[in-house]
């Protein structure tokens, strides 16, 4: 098994606490109404708390296909969340799972900086292309940003 590691950031002017409750105690409602093709999250196993099996079904290009993530760790306090991608149509063969570590910190001006950490565990010694690299670090952007556009255009969510 090879684990291969990057690791980048995000700032928002959001709060820690607003943008910590968006993307795991509101994320099952709120990441369909910020994310077009994502469609529906539901549990499929557990409450929400670690161990949860959650189902995302999403709509590309007229496809819909599903992701399964396992939700490893939450830890309102510190703003912790952490979760794997264990299950998703477009996961390459050679990928066991994709863990990805979430912290929420205080940022500038009462703002937020979001340190991920992104673990991709292979089966082998395998190792994730670029371009897997690039696509999986592009859609993780890409969820960030819709979510703290939403917040920003729903000034009304707390």
């Amino acid at each position: 098994m090879g684990v291969f590691t990057y690791e980048h950031e995000h700032t928002s002017t959001l709060p820690p606490a607003k943008l910590y409750k968006a993307f795991t105690k509101d994320s099952d409602e709120l990441i369909p109404k910020a994310v077009e093709p994502v469609q529906s999250i539901e549990n499929v196993e557990g409450t929400g708390g670690p161990g949860t099996v959650k189902k995302l079904t999403i709509v590309e290009g007229g496809k819909t296909h599903h992701v399964l993530h396992k939700v490893e760790e939450v830890d309102e306090a510190s703003y912790v969340y952490n979760y794997s991608i264990v299950e998703a149509g477009d996961l390459p063969e050679t990928v066991e799972k994709i863990s990805v570590n979430t912290k929420l910190v205080e940022g500038p001006n009462g703002g937020t900086v979001v340190k991920i950490c992104v673990k991709y565990i292979t089966k082998g010694d395998a190792a994730p292309s670029d371009e897997e690299l690039k696509t999986g670090k592009g859609k993780g952007d890409a969820l960030f940003k819709a979510i703290e556009a939403y917040l920003l255009a729903h000034p009304e969510y707390n």
